[in-house]
Protein backbone atom coordinates (compact mmCIF):
# COMPACT_ATOMS: atom_id res chain seq x y z
CA UNK A 1 0.00 0.00 0.00
CA UNK A 2 1.30 3.71 -0.73
CA UNK A 3 2.21 6.05 1.98
CA UNK A 4 0.69 8.98 1.79
CA UNK A 5 2.78 11.68 2.56
CA UNK A 6 1.70 15.48 3.07
CA UNK A 7 3.58 17.89 2.66
CA UNK A 8 6.17 19.17 5.33
CA UNK A 9 6.67 22.62 7.58
CA UNK A 10 8.49 24.05 4.97
CA UNK A 11 5.83 23.65 2.05
CA UNK A 12 7.49 23.38 -0.95
CA UNK A 13 6.55 25.56 -4.04
CA UNK A 14 4.53 23.67 -6.79
CA UNK A 15 3.82 26.77 -8.29
CA UNK A 16 5.29 30.45 -8.86
CA UNK A 17 4.30 33.15 -11.08
CA UNK A 18 6.22 36.54 -11.36
CA UNK A 19 5.40 39.54 -13.07
CA UNK A 20 3.42 38.22 -15.57
CA UNK A 21 1.85 40.33 -18.36
CA UNK A 22 0.35 38.77 -21.36
CA UNK A 23 -1.71 40.68 -24.26
CA UNK A 24 -3.47 38.80 -27.38
CA UNK A 25 -2.50 39.78 -30.86
CA UNK A 26 -5.54 42.18 -30.95
CA UNK A 27 -3.59 43.97 -28.54
CA UNK A 28 -5.85 43.29 -25.38
CA UNK A 29 -3.92 43.27 -22.62
CA UNK A 30 -5.16 40.23 -20.85
CA UNK A 31 -2.79 40.16 -17.47
CA UNK A 32 -0.94 42.62 -15.87
CA UNK A 33 1.96 41.92 -13.96
CA UNK A 34 0.22 39.16 -11.84
CA UNK A 35 2.14 37.43 -8.87
CA UNK A 36 1.29 34.22 -7.48
CA UNK A 37 2.93 30.80 -5.87
CA UNK A 38 1.14 27.92 -4.62
CA UNK A 39 2.34 25.62 -2.02
CA UNK A 40 2.77 21.70 -3.25
CA UNK A 41 -0.32 19.62 -2.29
CA UNK A 42 -2.91 23.12 -1.66
CA UNK A 43 -6.03 23.48 -3.33
CA UNK A 44 -6.37 26.78 -4.47
CA UNK A 45 -9.83 28.29 -5.74
CA UNK A 46 -9.40 31.15 -9.00
CA UNK A 47 -12.00 33.38 -8.71
CA UNK A 48 -13.15 36.80 -10.85
CA UNK A 49 -15.57 37.77 -13.43
CA UNK A 50 -15.51 36.80 -16.95
CA UNK A 51 -12.90 38.88 -18.74
CA UNK A 52 -11.08 38.49 -15.35
CA UNK A 53 -7.91 36.90 -17.32
CA UNK A 54 -8.92 33.84 -15.41
CA UNK A 55 -8.11 31.99 -18.42
CA UNK A 56 -5.20 33.44 -19.83
CA UNK A 57 -3.46 32.86 -16.64
CA UNK A 58 -3.79 28.99 -16.20
CA UNK A 59 -3.03 28.69 -20.63
CA UNK A 60 0.32 30.45 -19.37
CA UNK A 61 1.20 27.12 -16.65
CA UNK A 62 1.86 24.85 -19.45
CA UNK A 63 3.08 26.16 -22.20
CA UNK A 64 -0.26 27.06 -23.82
CA UNK A 65 0.65 30.74 -24.00
CA UNK A 66 3.98 32.19 -23.76
CA UNK A 67 4.62 35.21 -20.75
CA UNK A 68 4.96 39.06 -22.97
CA UNK A 69 6.37 39.68 -19.53
CA UNK A 70 7.65 38.18 -16.24
CA UNK A 71 8.35 34.31 -15.37
CA UNK A 72 6.25 31.30 -14.71
CA UNK A 73 7.65 28.09 -13.00
CA UNK A 74 6.21 24.77 -12.12
CA UNK A 75 7.92 22.75 -9.38
CA UNK A 76 11.21 24.80 -9.89
CA UNK A 77 10.94 23.89 -13.47
CA UNK A 78 10.47 27.70 -16.15
CA UNK A 79 7.96 26.96 -18.38
CA UNK A 80 9.87 27.55 -21.57
CA UNK A 81 10.55 25.69 -24.55
CA UNK A 82 13.43 23.32 -23.46
CA UNK A 83 11.20 21.97 -20.47
CA UNK A 84 7.84 21.78 -22.00
CA UNK A 85 7.26 18.47 -22.39
CA UNK A 86 8.56 17.45 -18.91
CA UNK A 87 6.26 20.57 -17.44
CA UNK A 88 3.26 19.81 -19.69
CA UNK A 89 3.35 15.98 -18.24
CA UNK A 90 3.40 18.04 -14.75
CA UNK A 91 0.37 20.49 -15.59
CA UNK A 92 -2.63 18.56 -16.13
CA UNK A 93 -5.28 20.63 -17.34
CA UNK A 94 -9.15 19.24 -16.75
CA UNK A 95 -11.48 21.09 -19.31
CA UNK A 96 -14.83 22.70 -18.78
CA UNK A 97 -16.85 20.31 -21.17
CA UNK A 98 -14.88 16.26 -20.67
CA UNK A 99 -15.97 15.91 -24.44
CA UNK A 100 -13.27 18.37 -25.60
CA UNK A 101 -11.09 15.68 -23.65
CA UNK A 102 -12.31 12.32 -24.17
CA UNK A 103 -11.95 11.37 -28.14
CA UNK A 104 -10.74 7.51 -28.03
CA UNK A 105 -13.26 4.60 -28.30
CA UNK A 106 -13.28 3.43 -24.89
CA UNK A 107 -12.65 4.93 -21.24
CA UNK A 108 -9.34 2.69 -20.99
CA UNK A 109 -7.98 3.74 -24.20
CA UNK A 110 -8.61 7.96 -23.41
CA UNK A 111 -6.82 7.41 -19.72
CA UNK A 112 -3.93 5.61 -21.46
CA UNK A 113 -3.34 8.16 -24.51
CA UNK A 114 -1.42 10.55 -22.11
CA UNK A 115 1.50 8.14 -20.39
CA UNK A 116 1.24 5.88 -23.13
CA UNK A 117 2.51 9.25 -25.52
CA UNK A 118 5.27 9.25 -22.59
CA UNK A 119 6.55 5.68 -23.79
CA UNK A 120 4.84 3.91 -21.34
CA UNK A 121 3.85 0.18 -22.27
CA UNK A 122 2.75 -3.04 -20.87
CA UNK A 123 1.69 -4.25 -17.33
CA UNK A 124 3.23 -0.76 -15.97
CA UNK A 125 0.61 1.35 -18.69
CA UNK A 126 -2.19 -1.17 -17.39
CA UNK A 127 -1.14 -0.46 -13.75
CA UNK A 128 -1.09 3.17 -14.48
CA UNK A 129 -4.97 3.66 -16.11
CA UNK A 130 -6.23 1.35 -13.40
CA UNK A 131 -4.65 3.01 -10.40
CA UNK A 132 -6.59 6.43 -12.18
CA UNK A 133 -9.80 5.01 -13.05
CA UNK A 134 -10.10 3.62 -9.63
CA UNK A 135 -9.36 7.03 -7.50
CA UNK A 136 -12.65 8.54 -9.71
CA UNK A 137 -14.75 5.39 -9.15
CA UNK A 138 -15.04 4.50 -12.75
CA UNK A 139 -12.85 1.12 -13.09
CA UNK A 140 -16.21 -0.63 -14.45
CA UNK A 141 -16.41 1.85 -17.13
CA UNK A 142 -12.91 1.34 -18.50
CA UNK A 143 -14.40 -0.81 -21.78
CA UNK A 144 -17.17 1.25 -22.35
CA UNK A 145 -17.37 4.06 -25.13
CA UNK A 146 -17.05 7.56 -22.89
CA UNK A 147 -20.33 9.13 -25.17
CA UNK A 148 -22.09 6.10 -23.67
CA UNK A 149 -21.69 7.38 -19.83
CA UNK A 150 -23.54 10.27 -18.10
CA UNK A 151 -21.63 13.98 -18.23
CA UNK A 152 -20.77 13.48 -14.70
CA UNK A 153 -19.42 10.18 -15.26
CA UNK A 154 -17.33 11.60 -18.59
CA UNK A 155 -16.13 14.67 -16.04
CA UNK A 156 -14.40 11.49 -13.68
CA UNK A 157 -13.00 9.87 -16.88
CA UNK A 158 -11.20 13.38 -17.95
CA UNK A 159 -9.84 13.90 -14.39
CA UNK A 160 -8.52 10.34 -14.30
CA UNK A 161 -6.80 10.89 -18.06
CA UNK A 162 -4.84 13.55 -16.55
CA UNK A 163 -4.47 11.01 -13.45
CA UNK A 164 -2.54 8.58 -15.24
CA UNK A 165 0.30 10.86 -15.93
CA UNK A 166 0.77 11.49 -12.27
CA UNK A 167 0.36 15.70 -12.55
CA UNK A 168 2.58 18.20 -9.98
CA UNK A 169 -0.64 20.46 -10.40
CA UNK A 170 -4.27 19.54 -11.65
CA UNK A 171 -6.31 22.32 -13.15
CA UNK A 172 -10.14 22.42 -13.20
CA UNK A 173 -12.11 24.83 -15.50
CA UNK A 174 -15.53 25.07 -13.73
CA UNK A 175 -15.49 21.06 -12.59
CA UNK A 176 -18.92 21.63 -10.82
CA UNK A 177 -20.42 22.89 -14.16
CA UNK A 178 -23.67 20.44 -15.23
CA UNK A 179 -23.59 18.51 -12.47
CA UNK A 180 -26.37 17.36 -10.93
CA UNK A 181 -26.08 17.71 -6.82
CA UNK A 182 -25.18 13.87 -6.36
CA UNK A 183 -22.66 14.06 -9.43
CA UNK A 184 -21.08 17.73 -7.72
CA UNK A 185 -21.03 16.23 -4.14
CA UNK A 186 -19.39 12.71 -5.67
CA UNK A 187 -16.68 14.61 -7.96
CA UNK A 188 -16.03 17.06 -4.73
CA UNK A 189 -15.10 13.56 -2.45
CA UNK A 190 -13.15 12.07 -5.51
CA UNK A 191 -11.18 15.74 -4.97
CA UNK A 192 -10.51 15.54 -1.75
CA UNK A 193 -8.96 12.07 -1.88
CA UNK A 194 -6.80 12.24 -4.36
CA UNK A 195 -3.03 11.54 -4.53
CA UNK A 196 -0.29 10.72 -7.02
CA UNK A 197 3.05 9.02 -6.65
CA UNK A 198 5.91 11.79 -6.15
CA UNK A 199 9.28 10.65 -7.23
CA UNK A 200 10.19 8.37 -4.44
CA UNK A 201 7.14 6.75 -5.26
CA UNK A 202 4.91 8.19 -2.30
CA UNK A 203 1.65 8.46 -2.67
CA UNK A 204 1.11 12.51 -2.10
CA UNK A 205 -2.07 15.33 -2.77
CA UNK A 206 -1.50 17.28 -6.14
CA UNK A 207 -1.57 20.87 -6.41
CA UNK A 208 -5.40 21.80 -7.16
CA UNK A 209 -5.93 25.17 -8.65
CA UNK A 210 -9.28 25.27 -9.49
CA UNK A 211 -11.50 27.97 -11.66
CA UNK A 212 -14.80 28.41 -11.06
CA UNK A 213 -18.01 30.67 -10.79
CA UNK A 214 -19.34 29.03 -7.95
CA UNK A 215 -18.24 29.88 -5.09
CA UNK A 216 -19.96 27.63 -2.58
CA UNK A 217 -17.97 24.30 -4.69
CA UNK A 218 -14.73 26.66 -4.03
CA UNK A 219 -15.68 27.11 0.06
CA UNK A 220 -16.44 23.74 0.20
CA UNK A 221 -12.78 22.05 -1.87
CA UNK A 222 -10.39 25.33 -1.29
CA UNK A 223 -9.37 26.71 1.97
CA UNK A 224 -7.73 29.53 -0.24
CA UNK A 225 -8.89 31.62 -3.20
CA UNK A 226 -7.56 33.76 -5.11
CA UNK A 227 -9.55 36.58 -7.07
CA UNK A 228 -8.83 37.82 -10.08
CA UNK A 229 -10.22 40.78 -11.51
CA UNK A 230 -8.88 43.28 -14.50
CA UNK A 231 -5.59 41.33 -15.23
CA UNK A 232 -4.54 41.69 -11.32
CA UNK A 233 -4.57 40.17 -8.18
CA UNK A 234 -7.15 42.29 -6.21
CA UNK A 235 -7.42 39.78 -3.22
CA UNK A 236 -5.70 36.71 -1.78
CA UNK A 237 -6.52 34.79 1.42
CA UNK A 238 -8.80 32.05 3.37
CA UNK A 239 -11.81 31.09 1.20
CA UNK A 240 -14.55 32.16 3.81
CA UNK A 241 -13.02 35.35 4.74
CA UNK A 242 -12.77 36.88 1.08
CA UNK A 243 -16.96 35.26 0.30
CA UNK A 244 -17.33 36.86 3.48
CA UNK A 245 -16.19 40.54 2.26
CA UNK A 246 -19.36 41.88 0.80
CA UNK A 247 -17.20 45.14 -0.48
CA UNK A 248 -14.74 43.04 -2.47
CA UNK A 249 -17.63 40.31 -4.02
CA UNK A 250 -19.99 43.10 -5.31
CA UNK A 251 -16.74 45.45 -6.42
CA UNK A 252 -15.57 42.58 -7.96
CA UNK A 253 -19.19 40.99 -9.90
CA UNK A 254 -18.81 37.91 -7.10
CA UNK A 255 -22.11 36.80 -6.42
CA UNK A 256 -23.23 34.02 -3.94
CA UNK A 257 -26.14 32.43 -3.62
CA UNK A 258 -29.66 33.76 -2.54
CA UNK A 259 -29.74 33.36 1.34
CA UNK A 260 -26.28 31.39 1.15
CA UNK A 261 -24.42 32.44 4.07
CA UNK A 262 -20.34 31.59 3.70
CA UNK A 263 -19.86 31.79 7.64
CA UNK A 264 -22.32 28.97 8.37
CA UNK A 265 -20.18 26.59 6.46
CA UNK A 266 -17.72 24.83 8.12
CA UNK A 267 -13.93 26.09 6.12
CA UNK A 268 -12.20 22.40 4.55
CA UNK A 269 -8.70 22.41 6.11
CA UNK A 270 -6.03 22.91 4.37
Amino acid sequence: MDTVTDPPPDREISLEVSGLAYAYPDGHQALFGVDLTVERGSRVALLGPNGAGKTTLVHHLNGLLAPGAGTVSVAGLPVTGEHLKEVRRRVGLVFQDPDDQLFMPTVREDVAFGPSCAGLRGEELASRVAKALRQVGMEAHADRAPHHLSFGQRRRVAVATVLASHPEILVLDEPSSNLDPAARSELAAILRTLRVPDADGRARRPTVLMVTHDLPYALELCPRSVVLSGGVIVADGGTQDLLGDAELMRAHRLELPFGFDPRSVTAPAG
